[in-house]
Formats: structure tokens, C-alpha cells, sequence
């Protein structure tokens, strides 16, 4: 039998974490390991400077999950070590509550669980959804219809399992916040760019120390054909496939042809 891992940044308790697991548990044994709470905009930070604490934990729908005070990188890592016995044949991240889009991913702790798969050696894939009430909190989760992407996800992950999607890559999964009568399908789609319109507020001083909001404003996007935000306007769900090499082949050779500074002065050449 297959063994699944879910996990996410949002928190053990979010709704489109149990209906990603709800959709999952026919494929296979499902283990869920995710932080205790939310953990939003953590990237691909990891706990190096005090042991994790780790509970288990009953979820909405009566099963256990273990939760802990780590990231979702933890997460991942904790289930590779053996914490819930074997190791996981692949890793699902989500559902996240709000998309992660374009530049986005470099922030998300949603794709960066589903990067460490990757890095580890695992199929991985990333699930996140637009809400239905953009007036409402971005972490409502009552906001959300889950199960179309959750039933996506479900439908994508066999073939990740059987290795038959491209080795190294993460599949990065957006659903649009539409109701799912209003879905449009699915297409594969590249990253696209966001424009953040974040600006600098006082809020206040206090004995010195000045509180300053830097992020909170809406970002924008450019608009561009094939891309992930393409994609959100027309209603359809994006699957981004992303890797982990960063490396820029190009750039190499340019940098070749600059011809790099000796590290110091009159140093022996090799």
C-alpha cells in the first residue's frame, strides 16, 4: 500500500487540509503531520535552534494527525525520519488557503514542503485555492469550496506515485476561487510575475522603537499569455510544473567570457 503525506502551512486545523486527506484516503495510507498553526509565508525555513515539540492530535472528521510547533519543511522531514514508520512514497502539500502564484512560491511554506519532497527524492505536488469571498479573510477557510480541487488532486496524484510525471519536479496545482460549477478544466501553465505595491506605514512609537506595517497592500500581476494568472482568469485550475535547480546555464557562460577577478591580488593561477 502507498504511503501519502500531507501536510501544509496554514495549520493541522484547516479545512482544505482535511479535504485534501479526505480525498487522498483511497489512494492509499494517509499520514498527516502539519504545524500546529498557522505558518504562512515561512518559505523554506527550517527549526535549528531548539528541539520540536510534536502531539497527536483528532481532526474534524474524527482521525489522527500529529502536530507540531515546526514548519512545514519539519513536516516533511519528520515523515522522511520515520516518525509515522515508513517512509512516504509522496508528499502533498494543502490545500492552501489563498493561491500561490508567480513569484509567490518563493514565500510559500506550501510549495516549500512540497520542494523538500523533491529535494529528498519524492514526487511532491502543491495544492492551493482561491476563495469564493475575496471581501473575507484570506484564512477563513468556511470561504472555500475545497472539493474540486481536492478531487483533482486526488485524480493527479497516481501518476506521481507511479512515476510518471518528470523526476525532480514539484507540481504546483492553483485552483480558481469560482464555484465549481463555473470551472473551466485544467491546463499546464509557467509561473508568472507578480507586482508587489507594498509600502512603508508608521503605526506608531514608543519609547524609541518605532511599528512599521510593510506588507498587507494587494499585489497585482502582469498580465501575460500561458501563465499561472492567465490561468485564475480564465477559470481554470494552473499546473505549474517547478524544479529546484536554480542555476542559470546562460549566465555561466557569461561570466566565463567576463572572466572573474583573481581573489587576491597577484594570486598563482592553477
Amino acid at each position: 500500500m502507498k504511503h501519502i503525506l500531507i501536510t501544509n502551512d496554514d495549520g493541522v486545523h484547516s479545512l482544505g487540509l482535511l479535504a485534501l486527506k479526505q480525498a487522498l484516503e483511497p489512494l492509499g495510507r494517509v499520514t498527516v503531520i502539519a504545524p500546529d498553526s498557522n505558518r504562512s509565508a515561512i518559505g523554506r525555513g527550517i527549526t535549528i535552534s531548539r528541539p520540536l515539540h510534536i502531539e497527536e492530535v483528532t481532526l474534524a472528521d474524527g482521525t489522527s494527525a500529529f502536530a507540531t510547533d515546526g514548519t512545514p519543511v519539519d513536516c516533511v522531514r519528520f515523515a522522511v525520519l520515520g516518525l509515522a514508520g515508513e517512509k512516504p512514497d509522496v508528499i502533498v502539500s494543502g490545500i492552501n488557503l489563498g493561491t500561490n502564484l508567480g513569484d509567490d512560491v518563493t514565500y510559500s511554506g506550501t510549495v516549500a514542503a512540497a520542494l523538500e519532497g523533491v529535494v529528498l527524492g519524492l514526487p511532491a505536488m502543491a495544492v492551493s485555492a482561491g476563495s469564493l469571498d475575496p471581501t473575507r479573510d484570506q484564512w477563513d477557510d468556511t470561504a472555500y469550496d475545497f472539493g474540486p480541487v481536492a478531487g483533482f488532486a486526488a485524480r493527479l496524484t497516481p501518476p506521481l506515485l507511479e512515476g510518471r510525471t518528470p523526476p525532480g519536479v514539484i507540481l504546483n496545482v492553483n485552483a480558481p476561487g469560482v464555484p465549481a460549477t463555473r470551472i473551466a478544466g485544467a491546463r499546464t501553465t509557467r509561473l508568472g510575475r507578480r507586482v508587489y505595491n507594498d509600502r512603508l506605514e508608521l503605526l506608531g512609537e514608543e519609547a524609541g522603537r518605532r511599528r512599521y506595517a510593510i506588507y498587507g497592500t494587494l499585489p497585482s500581476y502582469r498580465r501575460e499569455p500561458g501563465t499561472d494568472f492567465a490561468a485564475m482568469e480564465d477559470r481554470v485550475i494552473s499546473v505549474t510544473p517547478i524544479h529546484f535547480d536554480l542555476t542559470d546555464v546562460a549566465g555561466i557562460g557569461a561570466l566565463d567570457e567576463l572572466g572573474l577577478p583573481e581573489p587576491v591580488e597577484g594570486g598563482a593561477r592553477p
